[in-house]
C-alpha cells in the first residue's frame, strides 16, 4: 500500500492528516493514558496479527472495533492500556519462507539447515511492520505500537514455558499416541480446530475390496472404504456382532456383507445363509497386500482377523469395515484394545514406505491429483482379482488450513492439553461471557466447547517456541522446565568463574581522545598503574587465567594484575577479541566529536561508523571468546582485561541480553571507572549469532542439560502450536509470573484484586471462534480457573462487492488506502461499524456505500459546522450561556440527548451497530430540519439569534463527544472549531456526556409537526405550487398540536401558509390545503422569487451572509417600481445596502417581468 501525493488527495484525507499530525504533535493518545481515571482500569487484550503481509479490510474492521470501545471507555473515565502485538510463529510463516526459498518438503529444510531456515523466518516476521505502523494510525486507531509484544521474544517464550509446566503440574498435560490429522507437506499434525478450518468438498473413489477367508477359499468378506490408499496398510476387518450378515452366491464366488446393505450389490446373486456378525468374529482372511505378512511386526498373530467394533453401522458401505489402525481414530482405539498391529505404511511426508514396493515413491493423497494413488491401488486390486466394486463419491475432506494439502488421518505421538478434564468448567465459564452476537457464544462456540477434545499442542516443525520437555532415557523419565532459572539449573557448567576488568587510566583518557588500534602505543598513566594494582589487590579472589586485549594499556594492566596476584607468565595470554571497540575513522579524534556525531548509539548495533564495526560485531567477538573459554577450561577463575564497551558487551553476553537490553547494559557499564572489575553472571544459554538469549531451534538443542543422576538429557524436538502461543498473550506479554505483577496478576487475594485479568473486552472475526477465542479461554480456565474475557465482539467477514472472497489475484476489491484517500478514514470506519458485520454476518464491501456515509454523515455535519461558522459572532458566544426556550432549540437538545442515550446503551451492550446508527439519524435532523428552520433566526439578530448560535455551538460540541469513538478525525476537527476557553485540548480528553432527562413529549410533538409538513408538501406537489408561493390556509387534525402556537408556527413557516387550522373533520392521515392565490399572495410570492434569485447572485459573488452588497439593476421602470415597493424586505433579507441603475446581466423572467441584476460588494 502506498499513500497518494498531497496534490492528489481528497479534502477529507488532507483534513484527517492534519488532525493526525495534531494528535502526534500534542501526544493526545499518551495524554489519554496519563490522565486521571476515576473509574479505574479497563482491560483490553489485542490479538496479535502476522506482519508478513499488508493490512486488509479484515484488519481495518477489527482494528476499528478495537479502537472504538477503548476510546469510549477512556472518555467514561477508565484507564485503557492498548498494547500492540505481533504473531511471529507457526505454519503460515513457515509456508511463506518455504516458497521464498524454493523448499518443497521438511527434508529440504533439514538439508538447508534449521538455523538458516529460522533466520529467514525471523527476518520475514516484521517485514511489513513499518507499513503497519503507518497505516493503522492513519485509519484512526490509537494503540501503542512502539512498546509492542512479540510471540518470538524470549520473555514471551519463558511465560509460555511456565504455562505449559503449570498445566503439567495440574495434571492437564500429557504425551499421547493418537490418530490425528497430519499435513504431509508440512510434516506435522494439526489440532482439531485447525482441521475444522480446512474442510472442502472433493470427488474421491470408494472401493469395495474382497478379503478371502482362510478357512473358506472362494468366500470373500466385502470391505468398503473411501480411502483406497489405506488398503496396503490393512491389518484387520470389523463387523458388528449383533447385526445380521448374509453369505451370497454370485457366479463361482461367495460374498459376505450385512443384510441391510444388500442394496449395494449390483450383480445377480442368491442368498445362501443368514447369521449374526458374532459368527464372523475371530475368522482369519488372507492379507490383500502381502508387504507386512513376511515381516516380524509386533502383534502379528492378531493381524488379518475379523473383530467386533461397536462403531460399525448400516448407514453406508457393506457393514464390514477394513482396518488400517495407524490411519483412523476408531481403528486405532480398537487396535490398541485388541493388540492388532499398528503399522505406518505411509510416512509423515505422505509417501509410501519402501516396504510397500508396488507404490514406492507415490504420495498417499497428492495435492494436485488426489485420486491418482487411489486409482493405482484399485488397479492393483483388480489385477489380483480382489476388486469387487468402485464408485465416485463427493464428500467433505479436510485440507491444511495454510497450504491446502489434503490431510491424512495419522496415528502419531503428540503433547496434549487434556481439555476433556475441565470441559464442563469451560462450558460454565462461557455462560458468563457476553458474546455479541449472542448466538455465536451460545451455539457456534458453545457447541464447540460441548464437543471439545484434548488439544494437540505440539508440532513437528521448526519456527516456534520449543516444547520444554527433556527426556532422561536412562531413567525413562521426562524433565519439564518452566523458566530460565530452571533451565540454568540443569545446564552443564564448566565450573569456571569469570571477571572482566577495564584497563587503568591511560593517556588517551587524560587527553579525551579515541584510540582503538593495537599499534597506537597508548600507555597507562602513573595513576592508572596505581589503580590497576589497587583494584586487583581488592579483588579477594584467586585468579587462574588472565586474558587481555592487544592494546598496550590493557597489556600493562594485565601485567600489573599478574604481578599483584602472583601468577606465572604462562597464566596470561592475549586475545584480539578483547580489543577496544573499532571506532573506524574516528580514531585519534576527540571523544566529544564522537559524542556529537552519535548522540544515539542504538543505530550502531546494526551498522558501525565508517571503516568501523557495529556493536553486534563486538558482541559476537567477545561472546565467541567467552563460550570458547567455557568449553576449553574447567573449574578456573578467569579475568578478562579489556576496555569500556567490550567489558559491557561481555556483561550483556553473559546475561543473553537482547539489543534493547544490551543498550541499557552499555549505558550502565561503558563508563566503568578505570581498572574497575565486574563479575560476569555467566551460565551457557541458548543463544543466536549475537549471543542474545534465544530459545528457538537449533539454539535450544545446542545447550547440554544434565539430570540429577548425571544423565545427559535430550529435548523432544517439537515446537508449540502457534495457537498455544497467541492464546498465552494475556500473561506472556507481561512476562508473567517473572515480572510486572503490578500490571498483571490474575490471582485475587485477601483485600487484593486481580490485575490485568480477565479482559473486559476482546474482539476478532468469526473465524477465531475455533482459534484465538478458544485458545484464550482454554488456557485462562486451565491456568487461572476462570474465563479470560468478559465481553467479546465477533465480526463477520468483509467480502468483495460480488459476494466472493476478496482476492489479490482477481483484483475484485478496491485498495483500502485508495478508498481512504478518496473518502477519509472516518467514512470507512462508520460504514463498517454500522453494518451487519457487527452481527457476525458477512458484508459485500461497496465503495459506493462508503461514499454515501462520507456525504450523508460527515459531509452534512461539516456543512452544519460551516453554516455555524458563517454566523458565529464571538461577542455573542462569549456571553454567559443560558438555556433557550425556543421550541427548535429545546427540540434539538432533546434529539441530542436521545442520541447520547441510544449510543451509550449500544456501547454498554457492545452492540456497535446500535451505537453508531443513531448518529446518522441525528445529523439528518440537525442538518435539515433544525438548520433550515433556524436560518432566519440567525439572520434577524437579537436574543433569538444568540439563542440559536449558542444552541448550535453546544450541539456541535456535544455531538463531537458522542461521535468521537466512531469518527475520531471529524469529531476532533469540529471540536477544535467550537471548543470553549479552558476546555480540554482534544475532544478525546473530554468526559462522555451524561444525560439526566429527555423531553419525550416534545420529540413526539415534533414528529407530528413533521408528519403534517410532509402531507402539506405532498399536497403542494399535487397542486403544482412551489413552496415559495404563499398560500392562505392549511387544515389538519392533530390533538397533540392543538393550542401549541410555537409548533403550529413551524408548520406555517415550513409550508409557507398564512394560517394552520386544527380541524377535527379532517382525517388523521390527510390535510386540506387552500390552493387559491389572491393578488396579494401572488405578489408576496414574486418577492420570494426575487429574493431567491438575489441570494444565488450573492453566493456566486463569494459573499458571506455578513457582507453587505449593492444590487446593480438594468434600467426598467416596472422593475424599479417593484424594487421601491418591496425594498425594505429585499434589503433586510438579502443584506443589500442600496441598489443602483447599471448593467445588470443575470436575468430572471416570471409573471411578465424581466429582472436583470448583478451584485457587488
Amino acid at each position: 500500500m502506498k499513500f497518494m501525493d498531497a496534490d492528489t488527495k481528497s479534502e477529507p484525507a488532507k483534513r484527517e492528516e492534519e488532525i493526525l499530525a495534531f494528535w502526534q504533535k500534542n501526544e493526545i493518545f499518551e495524554k489519554t493514558l496519563s490522565k486521571e481515571a476515576p473509574k479505574g482500569e479497563f482491560v483490553f487484550y489485542d490479538g496479535p496479527p502476522f506482519a508478513t503481509g499488508l493490512p486488509h479490510y479484515g484488519h481495518i474492521l477489527a482494528g476499528t472495533i478495537k479502537d472504538a470501545i477503548p476510546r469510549y471507555k477512556t472518555m467514561q473515565g477508565y484507564h485503557v492500556p492498548r498494547r500492540w502485538g505481533w504473531d511471529c510463529h507457526g505454519l503460515p510463516l513457515e509456508n511463506q519462507i518455504e516458497k521464498e526459498l524454493g523448499l518443497a518438503t521438511k527434508r529440504d529444510i533439514e538439508t538447508l539447515g534449521v538455523a538458516t531456515f529460522n533466520e529467514a523466518a525471523r527476518k520475514a516476521v516484521l517485514r511489513y511492520s513499518d507499513d503497519w505502523k503507518a497505516i493503522i494510525p492513519r485509519f484512526g486507531r490509537w494503540v501503542d505500537m512502539e512498546n509492542d509484544y512479540r510471540t518470538m521474544d524470549a520473555t514471551y517464550t519463558e511465560s509460555v514455558w511456565w504455562a505449559f509446566n503449570d498445566l503439567h503440574k495440574k495434571g492437564l498435560v500429557y504425551e499421547g499416541f493418537k490418530a490425528m490429522h497430519l499435513c504431509p507437506r508440512c510434516g506435522t499434525t494439526l489440532s482439531n480446530f485447525e482441521v475444522a478450518q480446512g474442510y472442502k468438498d472433493i470427488t474421491d473413489i470408494s472401493v469395495t475390496a474382497k478379503l478371502e477367508l482362510v478357512d473358506e477359499p472362494g468366500t470373500f468378506l466385502l470391505a468398503w472404504t473411501t480411502t483406497p490408499w489405506t488398503l496396503p496398510g490393512n491389518m484387520a476387518a470389523a463387523v458388528h456382532k449383533d447385526m445380521t450378515y448374509v453369505k451370497i452366491v454370485s457366479g463361482n464366488e461367495k460374498y459376505i456383507l450385512a443384510k441391510d446393505r444388500l442394496e449395494v450389490i449390483k450383480v445377480d446373486y442368491e442368498v445362501e445363509k443368514e447369521f449374526l456378525g458374532s459368527e464372523l468374529v475371530g475368522k482369519s482372511y488372507k492379507p490383500p497386500f502381502s508387504y507386512f505378512a513376511d515381516h516380524n511386526i509386533k502383534g502379528k498373530e492378531k493381524a488379518w482377523k475379523v473383530y467386533h467394533a461397536p462403531y460399525v453401522t448400516m448407514d453406508s458401505g457393506t457393514g464390514l469395515v477394513h482396518l488400517a489402525p495407524a490411519f483412523g481414530a476408531e481403528d486405532l482405539e480398537l487396535a490398541q484394545k485388541e493388540g492388532i498391529p499398528i503399522v505406518h505404511h505411509v510416512d509423515k511426508d505422505g509417501f509410501f514406505v519402501d516396504v510397500v514396493s508396488d507404490f514406492k515413491g507415490l504420495q498417499a493423497k497428492p495435492k494436485d491429483d488426489s485420486q491418482s494413488t487411489d486409482v493405482a491401488v484399485i488397479k492393483y486390486l483388480a489385477g489380483k482379482g480382489l476388486l469387487f466394486a468402485k464408485e465416485k463419491i463427493i464428500h467433505s475432506y479436510p485440507h491444511c488450513w495454510r497450504c491446502d494439502t489434503p490431510l491424512l488421518n495419522y496415528a502419531s505421538s503428540s503433547w496434549f492439553v487434556e481439555v476433556t478434564k475441565f470441559k464442563n468448567k469451560l462450558v460454565a465459564e462461557n455462560k458468563n461471557i457476553n458474546w455479541v452476537p449472542k448466538e455465536v457464544g451460545e451455539k457456534r462456540f458453545g457447541n464447540w466447547l460441548l464437543n471439545a477434545r484434548d488439544w494437540a499442542i505440539s508440532r513437528a516443525r521448526y519456527w516456534g517456541a520449543p516444547i520444554p520437555v527433556w527426556r532422561n532415557h536412562k531413567a525413562k523419565e521426562n524433565v519439564f522446565i518452566g523458566s530460565l532459572d530452571e533451565l540454568k539449573s540443569y545446564t552443564k557448567k564448566s565450573g569456571n568463574t569469570y571477571f572482566a576488568m577495564r584497563h587503568g587510566e591511560s593517556e588517551k583518557n587524560v587527553k579525551k581522545v579515541i584510540s582503538y588500534k593495537p599499534d597506537d602505543g597508548v600507555s597507562l598513566t602513573e595513576k592508572g598503574k596505581a589503580e590497576a594494582k589497587k583494584s586487583t589487590q581488592n579483588l579477594g579472589v584467586h585468579i587462574d587465567i588472565i586474558i587481555h586485549s592487544e592494546l598496550l594499556r590493557a597489556t600493562q594492566t594485565a601485567e600489573i594484575a599478574r604481578e599483584t596476584l602472583g601468577l606465572e607468565v604462562s597464566a596470561v595470554s592475549t586475545d584480539s577479541r578483547l580489543n577496544e571497540y573499532n571506532h573506524g575513522v574516528f580514531n585519534g579524534r576527540p571523544d566529544s566529536e564522537w559524542a556529537e556525531h552519535f548522540k544515539e548509539i542504538a543505530p550502531l548495533f546494526e551498522k558501525g561508523p565508517e571503516e568501523g564495526e557495529s556493536i553486534n560485531d563486538m558482541r559476537r567477538r567477545v561472546g565467541a571468546l567467552l563460550y570458547e573459554c567455557e568449553h576449553k577450561y574447567a573449574g578456573k577463575n578467569i579475568l578478562f582485561v579489556s576496555h569500556g564497551w567490550p567489558v559491557a558487551a561481555l556483561v550483556a553476553v553473559s546475561k543473553g541480553s537482547t539489543a534493547k537490553e544490551a543498550l541499557s547494559v552499555l549505558a550502565d557499564h561503558a563508563m566503568l571507572k578505570p581498572a574497575e572489575i565486574v563479575s560476569l553472571p555467566f551460565i551457557p544459554l541458548p543463544h543466536n549469532k549475537n549471543y542474545e538469549l534465544d530459545y528457538h531451534r537449533p539454539y535450544i538443542d545446542d545447550v547440554v542439560l544434565i539430570d540429577t543422576d548425571g544423565t545427559r538429557l535430550e529435548r523432544v524436538h517439537d515446537v508449540f502450536d502457534c495457537w498455544f502461543e497467541s492464546g498465552s498473550m494475556s500473561y506472556a506479554q507481561n512476562h508473567y509470573p517473572f515480572e510486572n505483577k503490578d500490571r498483571f496478576d490474575p490471582k485475587p487475594g485477601w483485600l487484593k484484586k486481580s490485575r490485568g485479568y480477565p479482559a473486559d473486552f476482546i474482539a476478532e472475526g468469526l473465524d477465531q471462534t475455533r482459534g484465538w477465542f478458544y485458545s484464550l479461554l482454554v488456557l485462562g480456565v486451565g491456568l487461572f480457573g476462570r474465563a479470560t474475557y468478559k465481553n467479546v465482539i465477533v465480526n463477520g467477514i468483509v467480502l468483495a462487492e460480488d459476494g466472493q472472497k476478496m482476492s489479490k489475484r482477481l483484483k475484485n476489491y478496491p485498495d483500502p488506502v485508495t478508498v481512504l484517500e478518496k473518502y477519509g478514514a472516518d467514512a470507512i470506519r462508520y460504514y463498517l461499524l454500522a453494518s451487519p458485520l457487527m452481527r457476525a454476518e458477512d458484508l459485500n464491501f461497496s465503495e459506493k456505500g462508503v461514499g454515501e456515509i462520507a456525504s450523508k454523515l460527515i459531509g452534512r455535519f461539516l456543512n452544519v459546522l460551516s453554516f455555524y461558522e458563517l454566523y458565529a459572532d464571538l461577542t455573542v458566544n462569549d456571553l454567559k450561556a443560558r438555556s433557550s426556550e425556543h421550541v427548535l432549540d429545546r427540540w434539538i437538545v432533546a434529539c441530542l440527548n436521545q442520541t447520547v442515550v441510544e449510543v451509550t446503551a449500544g456501547m454498554e451492550s457492545y452492540e456497535l451497530d446500535k451505537a453508531t446508527r443513531p448518529l446518522l439519524s441525528f445529523v439528518e435532523d440537525f442538518s435539515t430540519w433544525y438548520l433550515r428552520r433556524s436560518r432566519d433566526r440567525l439572520k434577524e439578530g437579537g436574543s433569538n439569534t444568540g439563542d440559536a448560535l449558542r444552541t448550535f455551538r453546544t450541539i456541535i460540541e456535544e455531538f463531537t463527544k458522542v461521535s468521537a469513538p466512531f469518527i475520531p478525525f471529524t469529531a476532533e476537527y469540529a471540536y477544535q472549531k467550537v471548543k470553549k476557553s479552558g476546555a480540554p485540548l482534544s475532544v478525546h480528553l473530554c468526559v462522555w456526556p451524561h444525560i439526566d432527562s429527555i423531553d419525550e413529549k416534545l420529540l413526539h410533538d415534533m414528529e407530528e409537526v413533521r408528519r403534517i409538513v410532509s402531507l402539506g408538501l405532498e399536497a403542494r406537489q399535487r397542486a403544482d405550487i412551489k413552496v415559495r408561493q404563499p398560500l392562505q390556509k392549511l387544515s389538519a387534525f392533530s390533538s397533540e398540536l392543538s393550542g401549541k402556537g410555537e409548533l403550529l408556527e413551524l408548520i406555517k413557516d415550513e409550508l409557507n401558509v398564512k394560517e394552520v387550522v386544527i380541524d377535527e373533520s379532517v382525517a388523521k392521515g390527510e390535510v386540506l390545503l387552500d390552493t387559491s392565490i389572491s393578488d396579494a399572495l401572488k405578489e408576496e410570492g414574486n418577492v420570494r422569487e426575487v429574493l431567491r434569485f438575489i441570494q444565488e447572485l450573492r453566493k456566486g459573488a463569494g459573499l458571506t451572509p455578513h457582507d453587505p452588497a449593492i444590487l446593480v439593476v438594468s434600467s426598467d421602470a416596472e422593475v424599479e417600481r417593484f424594487l421601491e415597493k418591496h425594498w425594505e424586505v429585499l434589503s433586510t433579507t438579502a443584506k443589500l445596502s442600496a441598489y443602483e441603475i447599471g448593467g445588470g446581466t443575470s436575468e430572471l423572467v416570471f409573471d411578465g417581468m424581466t429582472f436583470r441584476f448583478n451584485v457587488r460588494s
